[in-house]
């Protein structure tokens, strides 16, 4: 299971007034430990960002879900609490979740959330919806496996023999 990493960058960046001024801004990316979170914070920071930086902390976070609009760049921390039955003592036990939303303001976190979880069969709450100070999200994209042009697949090379029996 992949779990989301609060990851803390320090460097200089240019603000209004056209000065270099060090900020440190919070950026998430989602790994299985810590070393991949490390490895792939410094991976976009060298992307992103012109000159030095220096990663300050790496903190395991409780987002379960991110949910991306590309249209908003603010973040919304959204905590969903649903119940269940718990089947050993068959006790309702109440859940919390947390997912992270880009949207304009409240209001728009709350609907986002909940058109997100429209499908759930059991009813929830929104209880809670603060806006973060993360500036990105960098989920994990899985790239398919590019096969070097001097080399075939396996399954081709055995049809291949097949025909020319």
């Amino acid at each position: 299971m992949k779990i989301w990493y609060s990851c803390k960058v320090k460097y200089m960046k240019q603000n209004d007034e056209g000065l270099m001024k060090a900020v440190t801004e919070a950026f998430l990316v989602d790994a299985y430990t810590y070393t991949e979170a490390e490895s792939r914070i410094y991976q976009a920071m060298e992307q992103n960002i012109a000159g030095e930086f220096s990663v300050h902390s790496i903190t395991k976070t409780n987002i379960s879900e991110v949910i991306n609009y590309d249209d908003q760049e603010n973040w919304f921390k959204c905590k969903v609490t649903y119940s269940t039955v718990d089947g050993d003592s068959e006790k309702e036990v109440k859940i919390n979740t947390y997912f992270l939303v880009s949207a304009e303001h409240v209001k728009e976190a709350f609907e986002r959330v909940e058109d997100n979880l429209s499908s759930m069969l059991v009813p929830f709450d929104v209880p809670s919806i603060t806006l973060t100070n993360i500036i990105e999200v960098y989920p994990f994209a899985e790239e398919e496996e590019k096969i070097p042009d001097n080399l075939k697949p396996l399954e081709e090379e055995e049809v291949e023999e097949e025909e020319v029996e």
